[in-house]
């Protein structure tokens, strides 16, 4: 799989994207990420990529120009790859949706900053827009990097094995179990026995039973979905 990033801060991306799981992952050709500096495409000979806004309001708004032209040059034999841009407005993501987007082949993530990214642009190449939550920060890096990072981690090889992230929470719509390590006993605290029992269809049932019941505490959002999916 390939995931382009179209930022105005490549080396910011990179940090987080050359370390741990991703890094490895990266390094070992599991999954292509290329960070693509907007500000590389500019026509501008102050090398600008914004510029103020129609109607007036205050801040600057990234150019239709340079984005295009950066998205264009990762277009290769006529493909269109499915392009998101990270914002507010759009739907939050959801471990459903990572998934769906795994099984794609290139995917162009589409980072905003300032007042945000001329409209005209967005009309132009982008497919979908994705939120990370219902706030607003200072640019689409981080929201691109939790994607990046939510996506690639569900790739073929980049973790042990499926059920490294299968299990964990949100995957089937439930908060994942309680968990322990080493020491046996902590703080007069010990694990649960059933943990050390070695039987294995007890310890699966005492999972499921705690993930249903830390989900029905934590998230009854969630818990109703649950619920009310496992009546259909």
């Amino acid at each position: 799989m390939k995931i382009d990033i179209m930022t105005l801060f490549p080396e910011m991306c990179n940090a987080f994207l050359n370390e741990s799981i991703i890094g490895r992952a990266r390094e070992s050709g599991k999954v292509e990420i290329n960070c693509v500096n907007i500000r590389d495409f500019t026509e501008d000979k102050h090398n600008r990529v914004d510029d103020s806004t129609y109607g007036g309001g205050t801040g600057m708004l990234m150019q239709a120009q340079p984005i295009y032209d950066c998205y264009k040059s990762l277009c290769k034999n006529d493909e269109k790859p499915h392009v998101i841009y990270m914002s507010p407005q759009g739907a939050v993501l959801t471990q459903q949706r990572a998934k769906q987007l795994s099984e794609k082949e290139h995917i162009i993530i589409l980072c905003g900053h300032y007042e945000g990214v001329d409209e005209r642009v967005l009309e132009e190449i982008v497919d979908e827009e994705i939120s990370i939550g219902d706030y607003v920060v200072t640019g689409g890096e981080l929201p691109a990097l939790i994607l990046t990072d939510c996506i690639s981690r569900m790739l073929d090889g980049v973790l042990r094995n499926e059920e490294a992230y299968s299990l964990e929470s949100h995957y089937d719509g439930l908060l994942e179990y309680p968990q322990y390590t080493k020491p046996f006993e902590w703080h007069g605290k010990t694990v649960p026995e059933v943990l050390i029992s070695g039987h294995h269809a007890n310890i699966d049932k005492w999972r499921r039973e705690q993930s249903i019941q830390r989900t029905k505490e934590k998230r009854p959002d969630l818990y109703e979905k649950f619920v009310q999916k496992d009546k259909k």
